[in-house]
């Protein structure tokens, strides 16, 4: 078959990077279904392969196949959610429900299961401890996608897993049409006492640039974020409050109840046919915590342990509140007045670290971090496409002058473009004979944005959450496997934010710090009293937010370890499900369930845990570090080796402790945030 141009049109751009701006949507539609077409041929030459199965001649080719076609789908994915239009939406609705038809398909219409199976039950001595762990993990994953069904379940399951598809598209267009339909619009100056001055200029440049006088406040997060913290007008910040919870609930525009019910049925009915009683019993088997009750046992220790903090804190918010005459503290409150008491108690509010905190100084602080752990560096590139103007891309340097690979950053909010942050392999790594592809990451995100007369200018949450994605990239980029199904990310769901919370941990450490903090007028460098505050601060309603953490997690395996699909109205089901644990309910009209991409349209079904289990070792990973010294380059090394290479090569257990030369425990979490354990409580995750 004739290679369709798109992929020609790769191999002359600079690095041989996607050509975002070159290609039509009519050609990613024609190379996503080149790649189908590909990977069905391939599939065919395996299965009609009359030499008997072996690792080279089935496995190694199987797993080539999904390279054209991952590459087409992530191009996909990152116009839909960086750079969305009402055209790149309905190419989604067509592709993704077809991709997952011809791959559910696919594997079943030609006979590949006997083949594999054959290899594996013959294992030969000569493989590899990669090679092995590749053939493990794919019988895994066809038994989990029924290949060893009867043929009338298998027709089944192709069909759960075609409408499953289609559902989950409908789930997240719904929240992100959502998102977008809604603006506060304010003219008057009473309105919006309170909000701070550069939040005031990027609310009247979003007026400005829609034609229209005063403030544009929107339910993206540095436009919500900064009026619920700030705004003194109650009545304006239970509007906002209300739109935002609100959205995709019964009744409304974009009501995600019914697409959730169908999400939720298609993935237990998944689950049956393959014997397993729930949909977290089927996901669990391929995740470090194993079964359902690990999980439960996991958030119940986290539960004991900081349930009583946590109410001692919330109390502290009310009785802040209560002096105002609010006696009965609400949600669209409770940001505002857990400032107003942080500001009380360690004379500090989060935005005076703002001067301090440019963008761009903030991104080359975070690229030296990098490199005094790791010898690597970071230059700014040319003539590479990206989907959008403000996007960069920088070219990735090992410490031995070799290429690392690409890094694209996206860090500003933009019409079309997903809330929240994320990171995403354009190109993954791989190793074959002829060729070292080395991997294209991207990091996306939605932090303040510049303004005509201010630079960026960014909260040390930002600085965090950039800090974060940046992890999830490092991951990615020191990806040193031969296969790529195994490379980067691609690991245990539970095991990949591990990378990325570990780099979180920096953001408070005083040599780190010090290197990004510069006032953006003066050059100035932030006081020492001040960071002495924030040092003081970390520990702040540490216990609240870390209930509202398990609160989403109980939520999700609420959903999914259920012997039945949930039915029953979201928000009712939502409310029973947390009423032991919640400490502020949400208003009639709010509904998690309905808006939550993570657990509903994301990869966190039946994981969403995942934050606090990776929390957990990244505290335990870190005190490492901070035995040995924060910037030690030898426990640096020792976590790329260990960790950061090594991608889904090796049992996540073992990697980690290969690292640390012991289970985790959650000591190190615990008196991070100054919570004393219960003698009850068991320190060993596994």
């Amino acid at each position: 078959m004739a290679m369709h141009a798109y992929h020609l049109n790769r191999a002359e751009q600079p690095y041989q990077t996607i050509p975002f701006k070159d290609i039509t949507l009519a050609q990613l539609e024609e190379s996503i279904l080149h790649a189908l077409d590909a990977y069905t041929e391939t599939l065919a030459a395996i299965t009609q392969n009359a030499d008997t199965p072996t690792f080279a001649n089935t496995i190694e080719p199987y797993e080539r196949s999904m390279r054209l076609l991952n590459e087409s789908a992530s191009t996909l994915s990152m116009l839909e959610g960086a750079a969305s239009t009402p055209a790149v939406e309905q190419l989604g609705e067509r592709m993704h429900p077809h991709i997952a038809s011809v791959l559910a398909e696919s594997i079943h219409r030609f006979p590949l299961w006997k083949r594999v199976k054959h290899v594996w039950e013959h294992k030969p001595e000569d493989l590899s401890p990669e090679q092995n762990r590749l053939l493990d993990l794919l019988v895994e994953d066809l038994r989990k996608e029924g290949c060893d069904l009867s043929a009338t379940k298998q027709q089944q399951f192709r069909e759960a897993k075609t409408r499953l598809a289609k559902h989950t598209g409908d789930f997240s267009r719904n929240r992100l049409h959502a998102t977008k339909d809604f603006s506060l619009h304010l003219t008057r100056q009473n309105e919006v006492s309170g909000i701070t001055r550069m939040h005031l200029k990027a609310a009247k440049e979003k007026a400005r640039r829609r034609g229209i006088k005063g403030w544009i406040f929107t339910l993206d997060a540095p436009s919500y974020t900064p009026f619920m913290t700030f705004a003194h007008n109650r009545k304006l910040r239970k509007k906002l409050y209300m739109a935002r919870h609100s959205i995709c609930t019964v009744g409304s525009k974009y009501d995600n109840q019914p697409v959730a019910w169908q999400i939720l049925e298609d993935r237990y009915q998944l689950a049956r046919l393959l014997n397993y009683s729930d949909y977290a019993s089927y996901i669990l088997t391929e995740r470090m915590a194993q079964t359902p009750q690990q999980v439960e046992d996991f958030l119940q220790q986290l539960i004991d342990a900081y349930l009583p903090q946590a109410r001692r804190e919330v109390k502290a918010v009310r009785e802040e509140a209560r002096a105002d005459g609010i006696n009965t503290l609400q949600p669209w409150d409770f940001e505002y007045y857990t400032q107003r008491l942080k500001k009380r108690l360690y004379d500090f509010e989060s935005e005076e670290l703002r001067p301090y905190l440019q963008y761009e100084t903030v991104e080359k602080g975070i690229f030296n971090l990098a490199h005094r752990l790791y010898g690597i560096s970071f230059e700014q590139v040319s003539g590479v496409q990206t989907w959008a103007e403000e996007v960069k891309v920088f070219r990735v340097v090992d410490n031995d002058d070799s290429l690392l690979g690409l890094l694209y950053i996206d860090p500003f909010p933009r019409n079309g473009k997903q809330a929240g942050a994320w990171m995403t392999n354009l190109i993954d790594e791989y190793i074959d004979t002829d060729h070292k592809q080395r991997p294209h990451v991207a990091i996306v995100m939605n932090l303040t944005p510049p303004t005509t007369d201010t630079p960026s200018l960014l909260t040390l949450s930002e600085v965090e959450t950039f800090l974060h994605e940046f992890g999830h990239a490092l991951h990615g980029l020191f990806a040193n496997t031969r296969y790529a199904t195994l490379s980067g990310t691609n690991v245990f769901w539970d095991f990949v934010e591990l990378p990325s919370q570990f780099m979180e941990n920096f953001s408070t450490e005083p040599q780190f710090i010090n290197t990004i903090a510069r006032h953006y007028q003066t050059g100035e460098q932030m006081p020492e009293t001040l960071l002495e505050k924030v040092r003081n601060a970390r520990q702040f309603m540490a216990a609240y937010n870390c209930i509202r953490q398990i609160c989403f997690g109980r939520i999700d395996m609420a959903l999914y370890h259920n012997d039945q699909p949930v039915k029953e109205d979201l928000e009712t089901f939502e409310h029973k499900v947390l009423r032991p644990i919640q400490l502020l309910r949400h208003p009639k009209g709010c509904c998690t369930t309905l808006q939550f991409g993570h657990i509903m349209s994301g990869g966190y079904a039946a994981g969403y845990y995942s934050y606090k289990w990776a929390e957990t070792l990244d505290a335990d990973a870190f005190s490492l570090f901070q035995e040995n010294g924060v910037f030690s380059a030898a426990t640096a090394e020792k976590f790329r080796r260990e960790i950061l290479e090594k991608g889904g090569t090796v049992h996540p257990m073992t990697l980690y402790q290969n690292f640390r030369g012991r289970k985790p425990t959650i000591k190190a979490l615990l008196q991070r945030d100054g919570i004393q354990p219960k003698k009850t409580i068991k320190e060993q995750l596994a």
